[in-house]
């Protein structure tokens, strides 16, 4: 309907475990970031996406998050309309992750 899907926290993990090649995309603020992020991931806050959007590889899987999936859906939204295939949105963003006691770094 948006152009891209919605995953959970164990199925983000899965494909961490799995070695799946995508890329994580996390869209909060720096001083959200500097309480942890979920490893792997390439700090690229919201309003800075449009600019920095040609760094990412339109043919790699891209799943981006936020604290609660609100500002990830919008990141999803905007890749989704540059041409990106295969995009994610973390349901529940690094709160559902951290909820499951998944790693934070």
């Amino acid at each position: 309907m948006y152009g891209f899907k919605e995953i959970t926290a164990d199925q983000l993990k899965e494909m961490q475990d799995q070695g799946r090649n995508f890329i994580l995309v996390d869209v909060r603020s720096p001083a959200e970031v500097a309480r942890g992020m979920i490893h792997g991931a390439k700090h690229v806050p919201l309003h800075l996406l449009p600019m920095s959007i040609a760094e990412l590889d339109k043919n790699q899987p891209v799943v981006f998050y936020c604290l609660s999936g609100g500002r990830s859906s919008q990141a999803c939204a905007f890749a989704a309309a540059q041409g990106f295939g295969e995009v994610y949105n973390l349901r529940g963003g690094i709160s559902a992750w951290a909820n499951r006691s998944f790693p934070l770094v």
